[in-house]
């Protein structure tokens, strides 16, 4: 058994009365540990399902093929790349498209003996807007990091203390995430987005997002790496705008999950 907390053992002993289980894995901090557990609780009888998709940022699925690889844990892949239900990125966005790829897990789950499907949402997701929650509930998906009370800060430090490379990982999101309702989320607007965002992470920043309406790409980082980006402007503004961005600005109020979902309660 990997690790010994109260919290890790709690954790597979809720995996190992599933017999057998497929856990929804993207690479994430998140999805990471949950597949790690339920592969130490239940051996081959768990396996992955990843998704390739055009709404990843780049290099997600290489960094959750080589988890996998590396721990022996079997890997099955969906393709979901058909926007069309989506394009114009509704608020409901997040459950047609939770619904339709848990929907194409669930069917790779069954045809490969899993008795459960797993996702990764942890207690403090629930603080969002996550329309997505409910297509988990309507497909039987389980959640067992937020049945189990399982918080960001514990799953980071318990994935430190079992050695996983993803403790750290600054949090990822689907790429329709930075878009502004309404937006199109055509392929080529969200290839740009997720390059913008791997130039920053090159330049040294983790965690952060570029959201975009129409011709805007508006940068959020956490207020004390402000002064860092202003002295690299001038190549942050160069390459933003290779990628077609016209107008590049810093938001004052900084990294935030889900601000494109504040426009929803005002």
């Amino acid at each position: 058994m990997i690790g010994d907390s109260r919290r890790y053992r709690q954790l597979l002993e809720y995996l190992s009365s599933l017999g057998s289980a497929a856990v929804a894995f993207s690479g994430g901090v998140d999805s990471s540990l949950l597949l790690a557990a339920a592969h130490d609780a239940l051996g081959d009888e768990a396996f992955a399902v990843t998704a390739r998709s055009v709404l990843m940022p780049p290099d997600e699925n290489a960094e959750a093929e080589r988890f996998c690889r590396e721990r022996g844990i079997r890997q099955l892949f969906v393709e979901h790349n058909d926007l069309e239900e989506i394009r114009f990125n509704p608020p409901e966005r997040c459950y047609i498209c939770k619904k339709r790829l848990l929907g194409m897990i669930v069917g790779t789950a069954k045809e490969n003996g899993a008795a459960a499907v797993l996702e990764g949402t942890n207690l403090d997701d629930m603080g969002d807007h996550r329309p997505g929650m409910r297509a988990v509930a309507e497909l039987g998906v389980k959640s067992p990091l937020k049945e189990l009370g399982f918080t960001k800060a514990e799953i980071r430090a318990l994935s430190r203390e079992l050695g996983l490379p993803t403790a750290d990982k600054p949090s990822m999101a689907c790429l329709a995430s930075r878009f502004a309702y309404g937006e199109e989320l055509a392929p080529e607007r969200l290839d740009a987005v997720g390059r913008a965002e791997k130039l920053l992470r090159g330049l040294g920043f983790g965690q952060l997002r570029v959201r975009v309406s129409g011709s805007s790409a508006r940068i959020e980082l956490p207020p004390e790496r402000f002064s860092e980006l202003l002295a690299v402007r001038g190549e942050v503004l160069r390459e933003l705008k290779k990628l077609g961005f016209v107008y590049i600005s810093l938001d004052l109020q900084g990294y935030r999950t889900g601000s494109m979902n504040e426009v929803l309660t005002i």
